[in-house]
């Protein structure tokens, strides 16, 4: 089974992030290896909304390029959900099928932190600490 492996240093820097975007979601990429995220690139809700996100092109590209030059890979995507539990929405459902990473969403009412990828159904993967 797969499972992604996130530092607590990590975890409290998204945390931290998703409190800070109250009451909109955050978001962010995660970069790394072999399902190890090293390096987390905290991003912009361009849409400004509680209920949804949208990083803009500018900050992909940037983000991209970044991971390329440490010679990391996209290892998942973050988000936040301020007012709901750490289940994927059928928007992220969507946007999971075009971007085939791990997803790891923060509840800000449980204030924890769960993991999904898709494949014919969403699954539930564990987070371990590194």
């Amino acid at each position: 089974m797969q499972k992604i492996i996130l530092s607590q240093l990590d975890k409290k820097t998204l945390a931290e992030h998703a409190e800070k975007e109250k009451p909109n979601e955050s978001c962010a990429i995660l970069f790394g290896k072999d399902n190890l995220v090293s390096e987390v690139f905290l991003t912009k809700n361009t849409e400004e909304s509680p209920i949804n996100f949208t990083i803009s092109n500018e900050q992909l590209i940037e983000g991209y390029n970044v991971a390329e030059e440490k010679k990391l890979e996209v290892t998942g995507i973050f988000h936040s959900h301020p007012n709901s539990e750490a289940y994927p929405s059928n928007t992220d459902k969507k946007f999971m099928h075009s971007n085939p990473v791990v997803w790891i969403i923060y509840s800000g009412i449980n204030k924890n932190f769960k993991a999904y990828i898709l494949e014919s159904d969403i699954i539930e993967i564990p987070i371990e600490e590194k």
